[in-house]
């Protein structure tokens, strides 16, 4: 008997445990209220009302082939989390754009105004066709918790031009062949891929849309940000009025950079993009860009990173830098440590972002606090 009360004892013991983290500690496993480990890789987060929302791709113990979907988690102080269940499931139905087994990532929700809708975009790859698809996927919601249905996927902005070309840049992509540009990675190449080789191969069909990010300006205005032209060039696309469409305006962003994992954000009137390079699962060294205009043009500075392991993104690789609600000067770069032999033991990364001489800094630390950090 008494070890029966022991048993049913126990989580609450546990449960109050919990309830009194109080720090952010990078690298560690992060329990949620039932005390399992966050399972929202390759996150981004929503302010509404506030909560904190938390999506992300559910990662299984020896495949990240989407096998639930993607899962959402709320918090009131950024450290505790509770599990709000799967906010949109894989689909059962053989040939479902999300069936199960298909590639999920990068999930991002913003909220839109005019609609009252929830809106979620998300990078797709098809079941069983690698990362060949390339895909934009959108989804809605009337709650943030969803659940989402499911709209549509595909290609992004075909037959468009980029909005930041001139009638010389169009004329000159046009008379571009493939044929002369057979070997890859030369001079001659990485010139062709600047001025859209790929973009013009793209055209047709819509271009390549892989990790991306959401971002909401100042004037309403939604825009998704994606790794386009096999992962060479940036492309940052113009949503519609309700966050389901693209418009067709968009704007090519460190052209034959081969940028991946992009994450944006707005401080004192400047536009800050934080990336990685491409060098699959293994991290590298992030790269930052500043411009005046969301549109350009892109300044190129040196990695914000600091301390050990900087030049290896601290082990990571950015997914969405978050600005903390009611405090202008506040953003938190979120990055994930991934571990592709066991997906599921996948850690976060969660540091502070300070400002030294205006530019951005993100500067290790074994454990903070984001109710204190800022106080000081």
């Amino acid at each position: 008997m008494l070890k029966r009360i022991f048993i049913l004892l126990l989580p609450l013991f546990f449960f109050d445990a919990q309830a009194q983290q109080r720090t952010i500690r990078p690298g560690e496993l992060w329990p949620d209220n039932h005390g399992v480990h966050i399972n929202a890789h390759g996150g981004g987060i929503l302010y509404h009302k506030g909560t904190y929302y938390w999506y992300g791709e559910h990662k299984a113990e020896h495949t990240s082939a989407a096998l639930v979907g993607i899962t959402c988690y709320s918090s009131k102080d950024l450290v505790n989390w509770t599990y709000r269940g799967v906010a949109l499931p894989v689909d059962s139905q053989r040939g479902s754009d999300i069936e199960r087994g298909c590639t999920i990532e990068r999930p991002k929700v913003v909220y839109c105004p005019a609609t009252k809708k929830f809106v979620l975009w998300f990078h797709l790859e098809l079941k069983g066709r690698g990362y060949a698809a390339a895909r934009a996927a959108v989804a809605i919601a009337d709650k943030p918790t969803g659940p989402f249905t499911y709209l549509r996927s595909g290609r992004v902005n075909p037959y468009c031009y980029p909005a930041n070309w001139t009638d010389t840049d169009r004329q000159r992509c046009d008379t571009l062949n493939a044929a002369h540009y057979s070997q890859w990675w030369t001079a001659p190449w990485r010139d062709a891929i600047r001025q859209g080789l790929f973009l013009k191969r793209e055209k047709d069909g819509g271009q390549m849309a892989r990790d991306m990010t959401l971002f909401v300006d100042d004037d309403g205005r939604a825009y998704h940000l994606f790794s386009s032209e096999d992962n060479l060039t940036l492309h940052l696309a113009e949503l519609s009025t309700d966050f389901t469409y693209h418009t067709g305006r968009y704007w090519r962003i460190a052209p034959g950079g081969q940028n991946e994992a992009p994450t944006l954000f707005k401080y004192h009137g400047r536009y800050w993009l934080i990336t990685s390079g491409c060098t699959g699962w293994a991290p590298n060294e992030a790269r930052m860009f500043s411009a005046d205009s969301l549109t350009g043009e892109w300044t190129q500075w040196p990695s914000p990173c600091r301390g050990p392991q900087a030049k290896q993104t601290f082990g990571g690789q950015g997914t969405f830098v978050l600005p903390v609600a009611g405090r202008p000067e506040a953003f938190i770069f979120m990055a994930d440590v991934w571990r592709p032999k066991h997906p599921i033991d996948a850690r976060y990364v969660w540091l502070p972002i300070t400002f030294r001489d205006g530019r951005p800094v993100v500067e290790w630390r074994d454990e903070w606090s984001p109710s204190t950090f800022w106080s000081h």
